[in-house]
């Protein structure tokens, strides 16, 4: 999600199952029952950047989604933040889910405001007032979020079955997300700026495909990938009866949320676990029964890493299942961890129960304040009165979605063509250390299996502490701006 920002596709498709099970009303398309969208309107707003002020426009508008024979088939909303400045790059934003909408890194990571969330101790009842944001990107870049159909405001205008067809499916969100894309940039008179891309969770997986898409079949070469905690590869979870590589995904992240809660997380200590990872945990992994003594290695040093019990540990033969760790690390306070950051807790309202009954504690969590704040920057604030439903995350597309052979193919495919494509591309993959959703560890071996082509720096991978959203923490945040700022200063 988030969707989130910021989500990731297994989490919300278990989460959906909690959702209302009417699936004739939940997905019901009733966009003929709403008014037209207003025409696009545009405040003027002031922030502050490194005790800086700056002006801007902020513009909240829409473009229309055609069929082949020039049929309007959706609207799709967005929110655009711009300054003067003849040379200013423009950078899209989209989030992932699939449903969610781009809320989540608006208000929460690259926006000019922000709302706190998705931290311990964030409620969902606390006041989500926007305040300025320290680590917004919008002096250095403009800044358009996109909210796919179905998300935000953004609607289908066709049946359900159509819009399943045209929009819930891997190939049909690429193609006419794509298409939006140049059509702001046709609209605005863009075209000709420097163009950037970030995605986060399964807008992570977006991203390289619209690269690769806009390169090839729409003319529009960008120059920066920004993937923010990205899902890539959705096979490499799989398997873990044979494969060791599940087991690798998530060690690294559960031993860093250990560290965090003794003080002790470091750049040293994370590359100490890494290499552990590696090397000693995936041979021992592999030499299974042929060595009696791996598993009594891995017992040992994994309960060292993690702070798990023993026993747990060697039940599970030294291979953390995500949800078990999820509901045994804080079992006795009677909490559960969030896969999005295990640091990150709630009550579990069915604590005897032999599974997890209840929602992920983070994305139930953000729903309220994402969704307040939104509307009532876009109504209130900037005035573009619409009275339809805002999804900040829909259950109902997650639901309604293709999850077909496509998908389960990932976008390493088509990071790998467009960075061949063009050689002054430049990539960042950014993650937090504790995000059992889409561990860095995934990235890491992705990119240590890419061929160098040409500057080996031209694809980074970087990690900071947090988890999925881990720039809902302000150092966090600001060491992710000052990389993104050396990404754009490359050109």
């Amino acid at each position: 999600m988030a969707a989130c920002l910021i989500v990731t596709v297994p989490i919300l498709a278990s989460a959906a199952d909690e959702a209302p099970k009417d699936g004739k009303e939940a997905g019901k398309d009733d966009s003929s029952k709403l008014p037209p969208f207003p025409v696009d309107k545009t405040i003027h707003e002031t922030t502050t950047v490194g005790g800086k002020k700056i002006n801007y426009d902020a513009t909240v508008g829409s473009l229309p989604v055609l069929d082949d024979k020039g049929k309007v088939i959706a609207d799709v909303m967005f929110t655009a933040y711009t300054m003067p400045g003849r040379d200013r790059p423009i950078t899209f934003a989209l989030n992932g889910g699939p449903g969610a909408s781009s809320v989540y890194l608006n208000l929460g990571a690259l926006g000019p405001k922000r709302v706190q969330f998705g931290s311990e101790g964030n409620s969902p009842s606390d006041p989500a007032t926007a305040m300025d944001n320290p680590g917004t990107w919008l002096d250095f870049t403009d800044l358009v979020f996109i909210d796919p159909v179905g998300t935000g405001f953004s609607r289908a205008r066709v049946e359900e079955k159509d819009a399943k067809k045209e929009f819930y499916g891997t190939d049909a969100d690429i193609n006419y997300l794509s298409r939006v894309i140049y059509d702001w940039l046709v609209k605005n008179g863009r075209l000709t700026s420097r163009k950037y891309l970030v995605g986060e969770s399964y807008g992570g997986f977006r991203g390289p495909r619209i690269t690769h898409y806009l390169q090839t079949r729409l003319g529009v070469a960008m120059n920066g990938l920004v993937l923010v905690s990205p899902y890539l590869e959705p096979t490499a979870s799989e398997g873990g009866d044979l494969s060791p590589l599940p087991w690798m995904l998530t060690l690294p992240s559960i031993a860093a949320a250990n560290l965090e809660r003794h003080g002790k997380l470091t750049d040293a200590a994370m590359a100490e676990i890494i290499n552990y990872t590696r090397g000693e945990y995936v041979t021992d992994l592999l030499k299974g029964r042929s060595d009696p003594q791996a598993v009594e290695r891995i017992v040992k040093r994994v309960t060292e890493l993690t702070g798990l019990d023993a026993a747990f540990v060697r039940r599970a033969g030294g291979r953390l299942e995500t949800q078990a760790y999820l509901r045994e690390i804080y079992r006795g306070e009677g909490k559960l961890g969030s896969r999005y950051d295990s640091n990150v807790t709630g009550w579990d309202p069915f604590p005897f129960d032999p599974e997890q009954r209840t929602n992920d504690p983070i994305l139930d969590g953000i729903i309220a304040p994402t969704t307040t704040a939104m509307v009532d920057f876009v109504t209130r604030t900037v005035g573009w009165k619409f009275a339809g439903r805002y999804n900040a995350l829909s259950y109902e597309v997650n639901r309604l979605w293709d999850r077909g052979e496509e998908g389960r193919k990932g976008s390493v495919e088509q990071l790998r063509q467009s960075v061949a494509i063009d050689s002054k591309l430049q990539v960042l993959i950014v993650h937090g250390w504790g995000d059992l959703s889409c561990p860095f560890m995934a990235s890491k071996l992705i990119v240590d299996q890419m061929p160098v082509m040409g500057d080996p720096n031209r694809v980074q991978v970087k990690e900071y502490p947090g988890g999925h959203m881990f720039y809902s923490r302000a150092d966090s945040s600001a060491a992710m701006r000052r990389d993104v700022m050396a990404v754009y200063a490359a050109h």
